[in-house]
Formats: structure tokens, sequence, C-alpha cells
């Protein structure tokens, strides 16, 4: 069985995945770039990057894509270089932006202003009717079992119904997502598409290093743990020496602050915990990740991820047609 078609704005990828956007170094132009490539949607973050490495890897996953794949840029709205970088992702002609932790309401205007589709993640039907009020071309609703920063203590398939009766746009699914069955009840329950973060992590094509994706594969049930982020949200990532540093509301030295977020408790920096991760600490950085990190066992290319994923969602769907006969 096909996928039903996703469309959002000028975008209709083959498949109705969208890649989630990874800060710090995580989803760039590598991966972005394999998703579109594979039909589906690819996010690069410009969250805790320079502008202008942004703006290159926005050209350069054009490049790979030949200007046929669909390419966004994601930025967490608690960066003070939020405004900017969302601005300069416009001028590159992104197909979309798009953001979580917080409505921008400027955002919106910034959209209409560039024409440029602008998507929000939300955690709630109250968020996702005030997004699609100010503009929003479509909504990503994301649940607890996310990876990174969490807007809600509530599973994903107990907010998605909601959602999807309070507006008349597409709703993405996220969180916990990373198999066809998975794909098969989101779009069962109303969803246009799924977002898919923690799956693509352990990929060939993700710009993170190999000691940040085999900690995904060493993972084992319970090996995830919320943080108490700075920023005044929970987290999510997998348990390691320095979430064990952090724990009960420890404190960790700063070295540097380099003034990357609106508000900051100061308790750790956080920017300094992605960039020790991404550049091939995985035990002294912070890893987040999805709850169901640890049913992924093995690092694939995005285009065997993707098709292993349609291949799952027919089997699924022939499954319950014969169940049902």
């Amino acid at each position: 069985m096909n996928f039903p078609q996703l469309k959002i704005a000028h975008m209709e990828p083959r498949v109705p995945i969208i890649q989630g956007g990874m800060g710090v170094g995580i989803s760039l132009s590598g991966l972005a770039s394999a998703v579109a490539n594979a039909g589906g949607i690819g996010i690069i973050s410009g969250t805790g990057i320079p502008i202008d490495e942004m703006r290159g890897h926005i050209r350069k996953a054009r490049e790979l894509t030949k200007g046929v794949g669909y390419i966004g840029v994601n930025v967490l709205y608690a960066m003070t270089d939020f405004a900017e970088t969302m601005k300069a992702a416009m001028e590159e002609k992104v197909d979309f932006i798009i953001s979580g932790a917080g409505i921008s309401r400027d955002m919106y205007s910034w959209g209409k202003e560039y024409n440029i589709p602008v998507i929000s993640i939300v955690s709630s039907a109250k968020l996702a009717k005030m997004s699609q009020r100010l503009g929003a071309a479509a909504v990503v609703v994301e649940g607890f079992e996310a990876g990174g920063h969490l807007g809600t203590d509530r599973p994903l398939f107990d907010i998605l119904p909601e959602v999807v009766e309070a507006v008349n746009i597409p709703v993405i699914a996220a969180g916990g997502i990373i198999n066809g069955e998975d794909v098969k009840r989101a779009i069962d329950m109303g969803a246009s598409g799924v977002q898919m973060g923690s799956r693509f992590v352990a990929s060939v094509e993700c710009d993170a290093p190999m000691s940040f994706k085999e900690k995904y594969l060493n993972t084992k049930k319970g090996d995830t743990t919320l943080i108490k982020s700075v920023v005044g949200l929970e987290g999510r990532a997998i348990k390691n020496a320095f979430t064990e540093r952090i724990s009960h509301d420890k404190k960790v030295k700063i070295d540097k602050c380099y003034s990357c977020l609106k508000k900051c408790s100061h308790r750790f920096c956080i920017y300094d915990s992605l960039l020790k991760s991404r550049d091939g600490d995985a035990e002294e950085g912070l890893v987040f990740s999805g709850a169901r990190v640890h049913e992924i066992n093995d690092i694939l290319p995005v285009k065997v991820i993707i098709d292993n994923i349609v291949s799952e969602y027919s089997s699924f769907d022939h499954t319950l047609v014969n169940t049902r006969a």
C-alpha cells in the first residue's frame, strides 16, 4: 500500500517523513540532503552553529539534492541569535522554517515577508490552534517520547487525536517514531506524516561523529534519563558521566559563557556539553535521544532506513487487512 500524499505548502515529498532538526552539528547538510534524496524532507539545524556555516550547509544541501529535494531549517526559539539565524535561512530560500520550545509570533511575519512556509513544533491542541491562527503551514505535534527538549509529559498518541481535531492544517506526529508500524498508527489516527530524529542519527549520512552514533547502539532499555535543562524545560538524553554530574540539580562550573540563550539558569553550559558530544566525547557531553533509542540496533544508509519503513508500513497494513478478512 502506498503512503498518503503529504502536502505542506509547495512541498509534496514521495514519503511523508520529515527528519528531525537536531542541534549543534547533528543534522546538517549531510543528513538533510540524504533524507531529501530518499524522498523525505530534510532539516538542517541552525542551532549552535555560526550563521555563515549554516548558509554554507544550506547551499551544500542544495548541491547534493540538485535543487530538487526539500530542505528546511530548524532553530531553537530560546537561542539569542534566533531571529538573525531564521532570517538568514529565509534569505537562502529554504523550503520552510521550523521551531519549537516556544512560539515565535515574529517568525510568521518573517515567513510572509519572505514567502517561506512556517511550521511550529507543539505539544498541545491549544498551541496547535494558536499556530494555525498565526499562519502555520503545518504543525509537528511532539510527545513525551521525543529526544532533546520536551514540551509535555504526555505520550504522543494521547495528544495526537486532540491536535488533529483542533486544526485543519497538516499535523505531523513526532516522538518515539522509529519504524513503519509507528508511521501506520500515526497516519491511521489522522496524522498527515511523521517526524523522526533518533532513527536518522543512526544513519551513515548523519553528521554526528561515530562515537555519538555508537552511544545509540550501545543503549539498553532504561538507559535514557530526563535532565533539567538550563532553558527551563526537561530534556531526554542517554545516561552517561555528564548526566550523572548534573543530576539532582547539581551545578557544573562554566569556564566560558557564550551568552547563547535568552534565558539560562547557568547551572551548567548546555552549549559546551553539546559541543563535547559533537566533537567525539559521548561521556562528558550531552547526547540527546528519544525514549526508544534502545530499539535501534544498526547504522544504515538513509535510503535503506526509509525503504525499510515503507516495507514495514505496507506489511503492517497487509497484516491488518488479512486479519479483518
